[in-house]
């Protein structure tokens, strides 16, 4: 371990969070009342799901790597469809919404947080090919730093989405909804073509 190793692993906890970030803010966008428990909570499982998967694909690659390597060209359809289902929900209950504005919107729900934490995480899969050279005590203090940037990202995002969710409350919902699709589509195109 160095400052290099440090520096490493605080960038690619950005990068990695960046999806979370979206999320989150579609997540702000979408409850602009939302309590800072809850806020702490939604911003704690993004978190956990993107320090678990560096670490369980560094185990893939030191004990399951033939297995892992027929699974690895799914996981841009895992994360599309999860992301499409969820986005789509959300454009489905802003459409609902403004029919019905005495109904309020549905608040995020544990599954619904649980499929976002995977479907934003899931590519995070693949660091543990780029960490295959650590020890276990080194991936581990990796995928620490890569949870704590993504709580402070997500944390972030969902104030940011709070705020201009108050802003634009009548299409808040349908442009989380929007953001979502569109991020398991970006998802999707990364992991095929590129």
């Amino acid at each position: 371990m160095n400052v290099m190793f440090f520096v490493n692993s605080i960038l690619l906890g950005f990068g990695l969070a960046m999806d979370a970030f979206s999320v989150s803010v579609a997540n702000g966008l979408a409850e602009t009342k939302m309590r800072r428990r809850k806020a702490v909570l939604i911003s704690g499982v993004f978190a956990f799901f993107q320090f678990g998967m560096p670490l369980i694909g560094w185990v893939l690659v030191h004990w399951v790597v033939s297995y892992f390597k027929k699974v690895e060209p799914f996981i841009p359809y895992i994360a599309l469809i999860l992301l499409l289902y969820i986005g789509g929900k959300m454009v489905l209950e802003s459409i609902n919404s403004k029919k019905d504005d005495a109904k309020p919107t549905a608040a995020l729900g544990w599954g619904t947080l649980i499929l976002q934490g995977i479907a934003t995480s899931i590519d995070a899969l693949s660091v543990g090919f780029t960490t295959q050279s650590y020890g276990l005590p080194d991936a581990f203090i990796s995928a620490v730093i890569i949870g704590v940037v993504t709580y402070g990202v997500c944390r972030a995002g969902i104030e940011i989405g709070k705020v201009f969710g108050d802003k634009f409350s009548s299409k808040a919902t349908l442009l989380g909804g929007i953001i979502l699709i569109g991020i398991g589509i970006e998802i999707f195109v990364k992991g095929i073509f590129f």
